[in-house]
């Protein structure tokens, strides 16, 4: 990439050149990606896209990197990260967030002004976007439950908004959206006590706690529950708490958990999960889906 193109073209946008992946996602692992844009508006994320897709060059939206594996090789183009796209507007029993905002925050300030539907996702370590676009969920509630719409960029480079009964979603999968980039979501809550929503957070929060491996870096849970099965019993079944390749580790706190445990590379916990999967299939039959995004290359 030209750098001063994209000096002369984006300069407006903040950005980074040559940025250390692994500083931006919740792995800690990751190579270099030629540019890391962190625009601030919607005005910004509309132009640095259409300037993309101008000059024909890679790009990737990254919300808070809570969900995602980058190789190690790093990725080429410009990796556009949302997180300084933040803001939520609470009006009445309706709250809006822009895609770059913690889904966390929203819960909290949700709680805090005694609206109801969003609290069993406390915790939860993503963005508002990422959320919306693979609807996250915990607990027996999903991001769609409450969801009234959500805003999105096309890959046209038109701004579109949809209301949730326009789309297809299921668990950890909404269908129509994969080329595009969302911009902001909106959920009607349900009036109840701001106490008993503080309660329930902190019930929520400390079961986090007790049961998953916060105190090292992860991605949260790495498959997708197939049907009929729960992966971490599966993984547990088959005994692999506390496999390791490398600096990677099935989480022997919590099975259905990759952490970085000891200066983990990307390829490591790519191994890794792929050592499960080969595992679990040959001794159970279930095939596990990775919930997780791999970016770049992996050998």
């Amino acid at each position: 990439m030209n750098s001063n193109t994209f000096l002369e073209n984006l300069k407006d946008v903040p950005f980074i050149f040559e940025a250390e992946l692994s500083l931006y996602t919740t792995y800690r692992v990751g190579g270099v990606t030629e540019v890391l844009a962190l625009p601030e508006t919607e005005e910004q994320v509309k132009h640095l896209i259409s300037f993309t897709k101008q000059h024909k060059v890679p790009f990737r939206v990254l919300g808070l990197g809570s969900n995602i594996l980058v190789s190690d090789l790093g990725l080429r183009g410009i990796t556009c990260c949302l997180r300084n796209f933040r803001d939520i507007k609470i009006d009445d029993n309706s709250v809006t967030a822009t895609a770059g905002t913690a889904l966390d925050e929203v819960v909290r300030e949700t709680i805090n002004a005694g609206l109801a539907g969003l609290e069993n996702l406390s915790g939860i370590p993503g963005s508002v976007g990422g959320a919306v676009f693979m609807n996250a969920g915990a607990f027996k509630t999903e991001t769609f439950d409450k969801l009234k719409s959500f805003k999105v960029l096309t890959d046209k480079g038109e701004i579109k908004k949809f209301r949730k009964e326009d789309v297809k979603y299921e668990y950890r999968k909404v269908w129509g959206i994969e080329n595009c980039v969302i911009l902001s979501a909106t959920w009607v809550l349900d009036k109840q006590d701001k106490e008993i929503l503080k309660a329930r957070r902190e019930e929520i929060l400390q079961s986090r706690t007790a049961k998953q491996p916060l105190e090292y870096p992860s991605a949260g849970s790495v498959f997708k529950r197939p049907v009929g099965a729960y992966a971490s019993k599966l993984i547990d079944d088959c005994g692999l708490r506390g496999l390791s390749v490398g600096g990677a580790q099935v989480s022997t706190k919590h099975a259905g958990f990759i952490i970085n445990y000891q200066n983990a590379t990307a390829q490591d916990i790519y191994d890794l999960i792929k050592k499960v999967q080969k595992i679990v299939k040959e001794k159970t039959g279930f095939k596990l889906e990775p919930e997780q995004i791999f970016w770049g290359e992996f050998k």
